[in-house]
């Protein structure tokens, strides 16, 4: 086998191929990336069981085949690499990686070992990559990062016609996000639960491309998503996700408005004096918001935003970790927070004007933390 590629090329291809490979592999063929040149095209797989990666590219072709080689070291070399065309090519049971004055040497691995990637499922639409990419942002905040509770380090996707929603939970909050996609079948409802972490690869490497195709079969525990010379397939969380729709409140006579940035910044600063697990304070008065961290001799912190209040005056407090990360979740200028009561769990949804409507296709759902009596 022999190819020639931009350095640019192959180093953002081998990278994004070796996402999917695993950092302790069952096997040693799986720490492999399989590479295969034919008809000027060059296919990258990567493979660990429950992910994989297809990617192609365009290559000068001189000899056809198909190798096997480590993929993270080959992902290290290729970044090394100078700003000249990388030319790969097997020499026995090696290949050498030539670059400039540069040249490289890897052993190779039995191709025969190398696993068959699953089979991309049958295409069930197509969404926005934008809109896909920023409706993951907003709701992998909310997904644990506990192992231990592998289904709540999922996210729910539930279909309905021409409408995917997202859903994320960690027990302390909540996310939920609506996006509009192209269902092939129209009428289609489904659902499927996606490790938070692998919707966040692909939302990263392949939302800025244009369309993404969602391949996702009845009969299949996998899921697939396609844009352009990408594919990758994912394995789909096993188990009963909870039902966690019912939990943002249909009414809630207390509402408050503040300018998000103006919000963030205040949290993060009064942040700072509070200690772990240590909670701030939020006062929403009429036109005012009072924050505060910090009690009794330890350090404390207090500063005042504008806000407008619909309702009673309340106080609540919340882990600023989980505040900051819901806020930095919003790209609105503004954010309403609407309350039941204080002990409740407050919702958040964007708001473009100080005195326009609530946009409710995000909601992220916080719990408070009790303040003593």
């Amino acid at each position: 086998m022999k190819f020639s590629v931009e350095r640019d090329v192959l180093a953002e291809a081998v990278s994004w191929t070796a996402r999917s490979l695993s950092q302790r592999p069952p096997s040693p063929v799986l720490s492999g990336i399989l590479i295969t040149a034919a008809n000027s095209t060059v296919t990258l797989e990567g493979f660990d069981y429950e992910i994989s990666a297809h990617l192609e590219i365009s290559a000068d072709t001189t000899e056809e085949g198909t190798i096997l080689v480590s993929g993270k070291l080959l992902a290290e070399i290729c970044r090394s690499l100078p700003q000249a065309k990388v030319t790969i090519e097997t020499e026995g049971s090696k290949v050498t990686v030539t670059c400039g004055r540069s040249r490289f040497h890897l052993a190779t691995m039995p191709v025969a070992d190398y696993p068959t990637l699953p089979v991309l499922p049958e295409i069930a639409g197509i969404v926005d990559g934008e809109a896909f990419a920023q409706a993951i942002s907003q709701v992998i905040v909310a997904a644990s990062k506990d192992d231990t509770l592998p289904i709540l380090t999922g996210v729910k996707m539930e279909i309905e016609d021409d409408l995917i929603t997202f859903l994320a939970t960690d027990r302390y909050r909540l996310a939920m996000r609506e996006v509009s996609w192209r269902p092939s079948t129209p009428g289609i409802s489904t659902s499927a639960l996606v490790k938070a972490r692998t919707l966040n690869e692909v939302a990263k490497t392949l939302g800025g491309s244009g369309d993404i195709k969602i391949a996702l079969g009845t009969s299949s525990d996998l899921i697939g998503f396609e844009s352009g010379n990408r594919r990758t397939t994912s394995l789909l969380v096993d188990g009963d996700y909870p039902k966690i729709r019912s939990l943002f409140p249909e009414n809630t006579p207390i509402h408050a408005t503040v300018r998000t940035s103006d919000l963030v910044e205040a949290v993060r600063r009064v942040a700072v004096v509070a200690e772990r697990n240590t909670p701030v304070r939020l006062a929403f008065t009429d036109g005012q918001l009072a924050l505060d961290a910090g009690t009794g001799e330890d350090a404390q912190a207090e500063e005042a935003i504008e806000a407008q209040l619909d309702g009673e005056e309340i106080t609540v407090a919340f882990n600023p970790a989980y505040l900051g990360e819901g806020l930095n979740a919003f790209s609105s200028e503004f954010v309403r927070f609407s309350f039941t009561t204080a002990p409740k769990p407050a919702m958040m949804t964007a708001q473009k004007t100080i005195d326009g409507d609530d946009e409710d296709d995000y909601r992220y759902l916080v719990m408070p933390v009790r303040l003593p009596n």
